[in-house]
């Protein structure tokens, strides 16, 4: 079982090229990806979501990439050669025509307009695509762990619930028993006792309404299925939130069947427990 909420990252060097990624997964009925990657990516985003894919099946997914390239990577400086022979050609001919006297420093070179040009190095994304998918499996594996620790606590919190649900369930056979007994013996109970006379009348009234028999043995049947489970290692927490409403609804055919006291609460405890169970299902996977 793991929860949907964790973290990784990880980080990897192609060339003089750094490549970390970030990923954080939190609560989300679907699988939900967001992601975060610079340009230069972009053509590897269907990619990176497959692999995410193919690690998680529910949560809302952040995912960032960072690319940090080395100081001299990023950009390059470039001289329009041909710009600078016209401008000495001009000075020359200046110089001839009006008899001009001194040379040209080189220290006016920056200053001549549309000269020098600064461009961004073009990336080898194949080069770079090894480093990136390294950094984006480490990081899922590591978000990976983070979710099975968080899962495992969810499990223990829910197993204890599932335990409470049976002993809840026992409780209930021991009342639909005890009904049973009573029922047996008749209307009229004890002769001369006022008290036992009404208190059977009230059990003939419950029984009218029917037997709650199935009703519990389909109640340890969602039960028992649910502590089992919590054993699987697949994503359970559609599977779980379904058997909650089954559950929820052999409770509520049992209190209306028989609304008794201690029958009531006992479903109301019994749904107390689901609540708390069903609670805990919005944060596994």
């Amino acid at each position: 079982m793991k929860s949907m909420t964790g973290y990784g990252e990880a980080s990897q060097q192609s060339g003089a090229t750094k490549v970390s990624v970030q990923v954080r997964s939190l609560n989300h009925r679907h699988l939900d990806l967001q992601l975060r990657v610079p340009r230069e990516y972009m053509a590897l985003e269907e990619e990176i979501r497959k692999t995410i894919r193919e690690k998680i099946s529910r949560g809302r997914i952040d995912l960032f990439v960072n690319r940090l390239p080395g100081k001299a990577q990023a950009h390059k400086l470039e001289m329009d050669e041909a710009l600078l022979g016209q401008y000495l050609a001009s000075i020359k001919q200046a110089k001839k025509k009006h008899k001009l006297a001194g040379e040209v420093s080189v220290a006016l070179l920056p200053s001549v307009p549309d000269l020098f040009h600064v461009r961004e190095v073009e990336v080898d994304i194949g080069r770079e695509r090894k480093a990136l998918f390294n950094a984006l499996i480490a990081a899922l594996k590591k978000l990976e762990q983070s979710r099975e620790r968080e899962g495992r606590q969810l499990k223990a919190d829910m197993q204890s619930q599932v335990n409470q649900m049976t002993r809840i369930t026992s409780a209930l056979e021991e009342r639909a028993a005890e009904l049973g007994v009573r029922q047996q013996k008749g209307p009229a109970g004890r002769a001369g006792d006022n008290g036992g006379r009404g208190e059977n009348l009230e059990v003939a009234s419950v029984v009218l309404k029917g037997d709650i028999n199935e009703e519990l043995v389909r109640l340890r049947s969602h039960v028992t299925n649910l502590g089992q489970v919590l054993r699987e290692t697949e994503p359970v927490g559609k599977k779980i939130d379904f058997m909650l409403q089954e559950v929820n609804r052999e409770l509520n055919t049992i209190s209306s069947k028989v609304p008794q006291l201690p029958v009531v609460q006992l479903v109301l405890e019994g749904k107390e427990r689901v609540e708390k169970i069903r609670e805990q299902t919005q944060n596994i996977e």
